[in-house]
């Protein structure tokens, strides 16, 4: 990964932070609880009233993967 890119992004989350804090608190409590198997639900709502859903089953891999951008992101 580009560390220049790294450093572009990072204010962006922290602004982001700053804007959605209990969003980056839930993820911080459900991190701690996630394990091969867990389901993510995701929805999002239109400001028209529309809904799409989907969700996914976390598999070892998917694991992996959140850590190592875990800690790229650190």
């Amino acid at each position: 990964m580009n560390p220049m890119a790294l450093m572009h992004i990072k204010p962006m989350l922290e602004k982001f932070q700053e804007r959605h804090p209990k969003f980056i608190q839930f993820f911080g409590y459900a991190g701690q609880n996630i394990t091969e198997g867990s389901l993510i639900e995701i929805s999002v709502t239109s400001p028209d009233g529309r809904k799409a859903v989907t969700n996914i089953r976390l598999s070892e891999e998917d694991l992996e993967l959140a850590g190592k951008m875990k800690e790229l992101l650190k």
